[in-house]
């Protein structure tokens, strides 16, 4: 009995916690908040390393796809 009811604790916190920070238990996001994850690293790494026309390759393919 006292394993079935840690296990459900441990599993109502597991949710919460995801919950918390936006997460879903399928994995799934919308394209368009995963480009807003990337887009300020993509542009410090861009400045940092004056990769910016790789930057703009990229992105443009990017935007192709989600066009799809």
């Amino acid at each position: 009995m006292a394993d079935t009811v840690g296990r459900s604790v441990i599993g109502a916190r597991r949710r919460q916690v995801a919950e918390a920070f936006g997460g879903s238990r399928s994995g799934t996001r919308h394209p368009l908040v995963a480009v807003a994850m990337v887009l300020p690293m993509a542009v410090l790494l861009s400045i940092a390393f004056g990769g910016w026309e790789a930057v703009v390759t990229q992105a443009s393919s990017v935007v192709g796809m989600l066009g799809r």
